[in-house]
Order: structure tokens, then C-alpha cells, then sequence
């Protein structure tokens, strides 16, 4: 080797050392040993799943596997830390082409300044995912609340969050209040989402502090019997649900009163909040979509219209729109984008906390 090629090896070799020198030491905390939030069944043998899939029977395999998977699980804690990492043992990763890599299998971190929560970072760990990966660096080193949304397509075994050495990370209080369950589809899952954390429950619970409890089912949001019976058995003050966006006309029509019926007979009292699903501007030239579209959307208004007089504590929410006047916004025509779930999310804030105040939940 020539003497100019061994002196850049040797200066390369310096400078890796160098940055390794300055790069801190990092220690590592397992986020469910912090406070796990929105978790709908906490006693799942995995913490990071949102349904134990054993006790359901009758389910199919992509419910169940829907289910798994850690959408709208976030977690709270305090630290002093001037760089946050994170480092994750995967179940399996999503690459579906419907919502971006940091929503289905990366994470979405905000900090609480002056009573709001504001974006801190966004990182996914695709090219190493058994690597840490940086969220942010470089804060002030004063303590953080920090709230740190898991992936919404991905199922997670371990969910390590990194911290300089010699710095502090402990649990924090639960930030919301509450214990609201909400069930639906790919809506409610956050398809379509750039971030974790922008899916409407989420925008919800940061704008409003009423903790959601989030079950959505990409696409298998149906009605289905065995959902209905695991829902009846959480732990809840109250439930919202995108129960319109998946199931055809005739579903609706034979499912419905069962699926209430299961629940009220556990929960007689709380509030059922039924939200009608949005305007889907797929049909806006392509007319079987649009057909089929309102023919979904007129029997479920004909059998709620029903289902609030046949059914004490059973409300419609008529309202939900996540269309701007001045511009798209969808992903592709079905679903929304941040924008339009934060839209969403604004547009049933009034009518939701209305009826939730009914029963002292506020």
C-alpha cells in the first residue's frame, strides 16, 4: 500500500474513533416497564399487543392479526436525556403501500411544553432494524415529558428506549384522563398517516386529554361477533366506534342490534357513540365506488335512526368530515391525510365531549 493510502486509512480510522468518543453511552429501559398508554386489554400476555387473540374465539386470521399489531399504544415518561434512542425486537414489520414507513413500523415522539404537546421526532429503523436508531438529540438536558407513539402496522416483542448514561428516565402519570374504548377500521388504525401519532384518536387525546383506547382493525371492522364479545369485556367508561367504514349494506343490516346487544349486556350504562364514516372522494367520478358508498352510508343511518330509539345510552354522530374546502385531502381517495384525520378529529371533538359530559366523563 502506497504511504498517501496508509496515512487516509490511519485519518479515517481517527475519525471514526473521534465520533465514537463523543458519542455518550447509552442505557436502555423497556417501555413497558414506563407507562403504557391507550392499552384497551391491559393484561395482555404481550403488553405491546392489543388483544389476547386466544380468548376470542371465531375470529379470522386477519382480525386477529390486526389486533397484534401496537396502533395507538403510546408511552409516557420523564427524562433528562439530551438524546432519546430507540431499539426494537420485532413480531413482524408492515411494508404496505398505503401509509409511510414512520407510521407502520417506526416512531412518533412529543413533548409536553407549556401545557401542549408539541413534535419532537420521528425515527424507523429499516435498513438494521435490530439497530437503535435516534428520535432526537441534542435538547438541553433539563426533564421532558415525553409521550412516544409505537407503530401502527408492526407488531412489536420489545420496545427498548435509549438514554445517555448518568441521565434519568422514569414513568410519568398517565397524561389523559379516562378510559374511552374506540373500535373501527383502517380510519381508526391510521392508515394513511405519515406518523403514529397522527391518527385521530390520537390528535383526539392530545387536543381534548380523554384518553382513547384504540382497536382499529385495518379493514376488518365488521361487525363481527367475536369483536363484539371482546369489547364487552374491557374495561371502560364509554365507546366510540367507526363501525361503517368496512362492512357491506347487508352486514350492517344483520349485525348491528346483535353487536349492540353483546356490549349492553356488560355495559348497560355507558355511552355507545357511533360515528358515521367519511365522505370517500374515490366516487367522486368512478360510480360503482360512489353506489356503493351510499348505499353503505343510508342503511347505516336508517338503522342507527333505529338503534338510538330501540337502545338507551346509544348515540349517532352524524358529523365526522375530514375534507378541506381548499384542497384534497387524501391519500388516494380512501384515506385521509394528517390533515384530513386532524379534520377528522376536530370535526367529532364537539359532538363526542357533548354526550361523554352526560355521564361525568370530562
Amino acid at each position: 500500500m502506497k504511504p498517501s493510502c496508509l496515512i487516509t486509512a490511519f485519518a479515517a480510522v481517527l475519525v471514526q474513533f473521534s465520533v465514537l468518543a463523543q458519542t455518550p453511552s447509552v442505557h436502555y429501559t423497556e417501555a413497558k416497564d414506563l407507562t403504557l398508554v391507550g392499552n384497551l386489554f391491559p393484561d395482555t400476555p404481550n403488553p405491546y399487543h392489543r388483544m389476547d387473540t386466544l380468548r376470542y374465539p371465531g375470529l379470522e386470521h386477519m382480525d386477529y392479526l390486526q389486533a397484534t399489531e401496537a396502533s395507538g399504544l403510546s408511552v409516557a415518561f420523564k427524562t433528562n436525556s439530551k438524546n432519546i434512542r430507540i431499539l426494537t425486537d420485532y413480531g413482524f414489520r408492515r411494508f404496505g403501500v398505503f401509509a409511510a414507513a414512520f407510521a407502520q413500523r417506526g416512531y412518533d415522539l412529543y413533548i409536553r411544553e407549556n401545557g401542549k404537546w408539541c413534535w419532537a421526532g420521528a425515527c424507523v429503523a429499516d435498513d438494521a432494524p435490530d439497530k437503535s436508531v435516534p428520535i432526537v438529540q441534542n435538547m438541553d438536558g433539563t426533564m421532558h415529558e415525553c409521550l412516544l407513539y409505537l407503530p401502527l402496522y408492526s407488531e412489536v416483542y420489545s420496545v427498548k428506549i435509549g438514554v445517555d448514561k448518568g441521565s434519568t428516565i422514569v414513568p410519568m402519570d398517565n397524561p389523559f384522563r379516562h378510559r374511552v374504548g374506540i373500535f373501527g377500521s383502517s380510519y381508526t388504525h391510521g392508515g394513511g398517516a405519515t406518523r403514529s401519532g397522527m391518527s385521530y384518536p390520537a390528535i383526539f387525546c392530545r387536543e381534548t386529554g380523554i384518553q382513547l383506547l384504540s382497536l382499529g382493525v385495518s379493514g376488518r371492522s365488521k361487525l363481527q361477533p367475536g369483536f363484539a364479545r371482546a369489547l364487552a369485556d374491557a374495561d371502560v367508561e364509554a365507546y366510540i366506534f367507526d363501525a361503517f367504514s368496512n362492512p357491506s349494506a347487508q352486514m350492517i343490516r344483520e349485525r348491528l342490534f346483535p353487536f349492540i346487544e353483546t356490549i349492553q349486556e356488560k355495559h348497560p350504562d355507558i355511552p355507545l357513540i357511533f360515528l358515521q364514516s367519511i365522505r370517500r372522494v374515490n366516487g367522486n367520478f368512478d360510480l360503482v365506488k360512489r353506489r356503493a358508498d351510499e348505499s353503505r352510508k343510508a342503511v347505516a343511518d336508517s338503522m342507527m335512526t333505529i338503534a338510538c330509539k330501540r337502545y338507551k345510552n346509544v348515540y349517532w354522530v352524524k358529523t365526522t368530515n375530514a375534507e378541506s374546502k381548499e384542497f384534497d385531502t387524501t391519500l388516494e381517495g380512501l384515506h385521509p391525510s394528517d390533515y384530513g384525520y386532524f379534520l377528522w378529529a376536530r370535526s367529532i371533538e364537539k359532538p363526542v365531549l357533548r354526550i361523554l359530559r352526560k355521564y361525568g366523563i370530562k
